[in-house]
Parts: C-alpha cells; sequence; structure tokens
C-alpha cells in the first residue's frame, strides 16, 4: 500500500537523483568518457540496475513511480503492469505489487521456440497496459516493447521509468507520434543539480557534464 501524502514532482526528482548519487549509481568521468552502447563517448554513465540491491531506497522510489503514474495518467488508468526485458522487470513487479494490478513482462524478441511468445504472463485484448522500464535514452527500445503488446489487442499508451536521460531532441514528440506517453521521475539535469548541491563531484568534472549535457553530439565530436 502506498502512502497517500507524496512531495510534488521537482522534489521528487530532486531526492530520486540525490538517492542515485548515494548509491553511486552516476558515474562521471570526463577524462576517460564511457563508450555507450550506440558507440558515442559521453561523460556520463548511470546503473539504475544497481536500485534493486538497496531495499530502502528501491521502496521510497517505487512509490514516488506509483504515484506519478496515478498522479500523471490516472487512478484507475491501467489493468496490467508490463516490464521490458531485461531491466524492466523487476521494477515492473515493483510497480504492479503497489497498484495491486497484474504483470507481464515483454522479451526483445521471440525466445524462438514453444510458443514464439514476446508476451510471458497472461495479457488480454483490450487491457489498458503501463510499460515499465528503468530508463530511457532516446525511446528507440520502447516502440518496439509498445508494438508487441499492442499485437495482442491489448492497449499501451504510457511507459515509466525511474530515469530520462533528457537531453536528445525529439524524443518524446518522437513517442508521441506513436501515441505514448512518457512518465519519468529525473532527468540528467536533476542528477547536475542534486550533484553540485552536495558536492559529490569536483567542479572541473561537473562543469564538463553541463558542457556535454547542452551539446552531447557537440561535446563528443570534439573529443573524436
Amino acid at each position: 500500500m502506498i502512502p497517500a501524502s507524496f512531495p510534488d514532482k521537482s522534489e521528487i526528482a530532486r531526492l530520486t537523483a540525490r538517492m542515485l548519487i548515494e548509491i553511486e549509481a552516476i558515474h562521471f568521468n570526463a577524462r576517460e568518457p564511457f563508450t555507450h552502447a550506440s558507440g558515442k563517448q559521453a561523460p556520463t554513465y548511470i546503473d539504475c540496475r544497481k536500485l534493486i540491491s538497496y531495499p530502502r531506497l528501491r521502496s521510497v522510489l517505487m512509490d514516488f513511480l506509483a504515484v506519478t503514474v496515478m498522479r500523471e495518467a490516472g487512478f484507475e488508468a491501467f489493468d496490467n503492469i508490463a516490464g521490458g526485458e531485461t531491466a524492466g522487470i523487476p521494477f515492473a513487479a515493483f510497480v504492479a505489487e503497489r497498484l495491486a494490478l497484474p504483470m507481464t513482462y515483454v522479451r526483445k524478441k521471440p525466445k524462438g521456440y514453444g510458443r514464439n511468445a514476446r508476451i510471458e504472463g497472461a495479457m488480454s485484448e483490450g487491457q489498458r497496459v503501463l510499460l515499465v522500464e528503468d530508463l530511457t535514452t532516446d525511446g528507440g527500445s520502447k516502440l518496439s516493447f509498445v508494438d508487441a503488446i499492442r499485437e495482442t489487442g491489448a492497449t499501451c499508451r504510457h511507459t515509466a521509468v525511474v530515469f530520462y536521460y533528457g537531453i536528445h531532441a525529439g524524443v518524446e514528440e518522437t513517442l508521441a507520434e506513436h501515441d505514448v506517453n512518457l512518465i519519468h521521475l529525473c532527468t540528467w539535469w536533476d542528477v547536475l543539480a542534486e550533484a553540485r548541491a552536495m558536492e559529490a563531484f569536483d567542479a572541473e568534472t561537473l562543469d564538463e557534464v553541463e558542457s556535454y549535457l547542452r551539446d552531447p553530439a557537440g561535446w563528443a565530436e570534439a573529443r573524436g
């Protein structure tokens, strides 16, 4: 059961950022940039999967995510909570428990044997499904999961994540064109602001991170 009273959206964003910093899920390194899945370099890296190992933090954050979903989508807006393989599965389970709803998960691709299914669990035609994941960068993987959900005859008009990069142009517009609304708790800008307030990293590193956030492509290009 989730509590009845919660902070506003800006305070939830600040507290979420603080928790991610405290458990060292946030990594900043401008001297030795990280290579992301896209192949591009960045001075930032986030590991939301670490949250599942911290029971107190994950409990608070999942309360935050559940109440944010209800605030932004409605209190009786869903019939099923689906997690995206693999990182979204535990978060979907936590949210489904709080909202007292069935939980399913969506494979990245058909498993290749048996029923060759992409949806695991019970999902039926006409159900209103919330897709839950740990984070979103450009929204691309979300559209694949949403399409798989819709192929069952269910609807999926919302996806909820703990962390949204919030630095790449056109992400929310692309999702909206697919009739999907993005719900999130915090972004890189929230993390940067809280990292400065906490003095969690040296000022030079934070300045370099801010330079990257303002122009990710330009920052990567300038450093080869």
